[in-house]
């Protein structure tokens, strides 16, 4: 049985109305102030985006939860709770850098956690399947890719979408990290997200990258680039992807280290261009600095003028510069996202 196979059977076999019910109330536990349930009403219809940049992987097996629960940073019985479907996470180096930004997604058995749905960077895909072999051991688990599945981000509009047709959407879940990047979707790549979500219109993978780096969120590996970008200096926090009660996991000891002494001197922030420069002007890991020279923290990567850096918080009030491509100066200003607790916020 291929892996769609199982997941259709996983999660709509006999009971698809019941469990597309279930899941447009699901609650996500959350680790900052973002508590809110859903995105907010705003005017217009939802904005369904393709994400050819993410893929997925199948985990299933009796030992799913534990064999996650030792590589991955955020408490994967979560998603064993009654209503809880997805979370965020990054998995961790052995030095406690990231390798990867997740999401998992539960495929649920009765109230038994049987299997996940792992989404990635799509060139991180074999890296990520070598990565789980090397942790396997002797755990009941199996890994396979699903490239017959793909993601779309549906981004917020004036309600929660409405399914039209709940047995083609194999997911439909508030994204973890932030209610402003609405929901996640995941469908057979053959089908057209119109013919799923009702008052959908299609935009594109561009559109969704804006978004986001408007309200800074980072995603992928031009954000997060494996082996050099730490966790809480990501904000992992704030996305709601870690827990620091869950127990020994790998990297677990630099990431505890570091938010036990509380100290944290930069942060991933929006950064936004001053014309007529855009993203596309400035190379990945160009040194930010202040206006009298100093060391500020380094650009990661952009599109038109919105843009996200790691800026020492020292700094963050100030207005910044970057040599461009063409060795011309851009001067750029960080902004403290509004999805932030109050209590991070910079005063």
């Amino acid at each position: 049985m291929g892996a769609f196979s199982f997941i259709r059977g996983a999660l709509v076999s006999g009971r698809s109305h019941a469990f597309y019910a279930q899941i447009r109330g699901v609650r996500t536990r959350s680790y900052s102030k973002d508590t809110a349930r859903c995105p907010p009403n705003v005017p217009g219809q939802s904005v369904c985006c393709p994400l050819s940049h993410r893929g997925l992987v199948q985990i299933q097996g009796q030992d799913t939860g534990s064999f996650l629960q030792g590589i991955i940073t955020n408490d994967v019985r979560l998603l064993e709770e009654p209503g809880e479907c997805v979370i965020y996470s990054h998995m961790l180096n052995v030095q406690g850098r990231t390798l990867y930004d997740i999401m998992l997604y539960s495929l649920k058995e009765a109230d038994a956690l049987c299997g996940v749905l792992l989404e990635c960077d799509r060139t991180l895909t074999d890296s990520i399947l070598r990565h789980l072999k090397l942790y396997k051991i002797r755990r009941k688990v199996t890994f396979q890719a699903c490239p017959e599945l793909s993601v779309w981000a549906v981004l917020p509009g004036p309600s929660k979408p409405e399914l039209l047709t709940p047995e083609k959407a194999v997911v439909l879940q508030a994204d973890p990290r932030t209610v402003k990047m609405g929901w996640r979707l995941v469908m057979d790549s053959s089908e057209d997200p119109k013919d799923v979500i009702a008052s959908c219109q299609k935009g594109d993978v561009e559109e969704y990258h804006k978004h986001r780096y408007t309200i800074g969120l980072p995603e992928g590996v031009k954000d997060l680039p494996p082996g050099v970008a730490l966790p809480l200096e990501s904000n992992l926090v704030f996305m709601n992807g870690i827990s620091f009660s869950k127990g020994c996991y790998i990297g677990q000891e630099l990431t505890a280290r570091t938010h036990h002494t509380g100290v944290i001197r930069k942060r991933l922030m929006p950064l936004r261009l001053s014309s007529p420069f855009s993203a596309q002007d400035l190379e990945e890991g160009a040194a930010l600095q202040t206006q009298g020279g100093k060391p500020a923290g380094k650009h990661r990567s952009g599109q038109e003028d919105s843009s996200l850096g790691l800026v020492r918080t020292a700094h963050a009030k100030e207005e910044l510069t970057v040599k461009s491509r063409d060795d011309n100066a851009v001067t750029l200003k960080a902004t403290v996202p509004e999805w932030w607790p109050e209590e991070a916020k910079l005063n």
